[in-house]
């Protein structure tokens, strides 16, 4: 049964609470696309450079998809983004998108390009404070993951930061299943905005927070979480819940 969270107008908070499964967890495991990061403030400064590298290498000479379609792709792996925005491209330039869209990525962020999402910072340290671990579980790159942590200023937060990148694992799933085992975690909550942070908490006993404010996936996106927020400060009012 879903608990579903919505911000009323005026400021006030309004919940409609069916049965909570919600416990007082051990740990969050955050994703950081769409749940920590707004990701569209440096991928739209991205994306143009990325595919005029591309044109003006002679690797990529079709028509650049919309940024919009490469929006709709974050929560999956890298491999399956380029297959979908760029279905006809050889193997060289896919490889070759992978390395200039981290390069492109860690040098806006360097610049201050990209924007966390209202709240997460306050919300992080205040989770801290109170003795939950905190750990972030990404389909992105470690070095991208890391440089958001890095010049986002969210260092000596977290406990870990794990991404598919970095373990090579196939699927958030297993993802999520190496973090709790390495580090020997019971309970945890799962935290993210696409499916495949709904299917990785469920996957492994997991409750499951679902972000319904990034805006990134289809209706149906978050099907199956335990209970939806709508701003990321909200978590901070579930942990007396639960």
């Amino acid at each position: 049964m879903m608990m579903a969270i919505n911000q009323a107008k005026g400021g006030s908070m309004a919940k409609d609470i069916g049965i909570n499964k919600l416990y007082r967890p051990e740990a969050v495991i955050f994703d950081m696309d769409g749940t920590l990061f707004q990701t569209e403030t440096l991928l739209r400064l991205v994306h143009g450079r990325l595919f005029g590298t591309l044109r003006d290498e002679g690797l990529y000479t079709q028509p650049e998809p919309p940024v919009e379609a490469l929006l709709g792709c974050l929560g999956m792996l890298l491999e399956d983004i380029w297959r979908k925005l760029m279905p006809d491209a050889s193997e060289a330039a896919r490889r070759r998108a992978d390395v200039l869209m981290l390069q492109y990525e860690l040098e806006g962020l360097s610049a201050g390009d990209g924007l966390l999402y209202e709240g997460v910072p306050e919300t992080l340290a205040e989770l801290k404070r109170q003795g939950v671990r905190l750990f972030v579980a990404s389909n992105g790159l470690q070095d991208y993951v890391e440089g958001i942590v890095l010049h986002k200023r969210l260092g000596g937060l977290f406990d870990g930061l794990y991404s598919a990148g970095g373990r090579g694992t196939a699927s958030k799933t297993d993802l999520v299943r190496l973090l709790l085992e390495e580090n020997g975690i019971g309970s945890a909550w799962m935290v993210g905005d696409r499916s495949s942070d709904v299917q990785a908490g469920a996957g492994n006993g997991l409750a499951v927070v679902g972000c319904a404010y990034a805006g990134f996936g289809d209706s149906g996106e978050l099907d199956g979480s335990d209970v939806r927020i709508t701003g990321f400060a909200e978590l901070l009012e579930l942990l007396p819940e639960a």
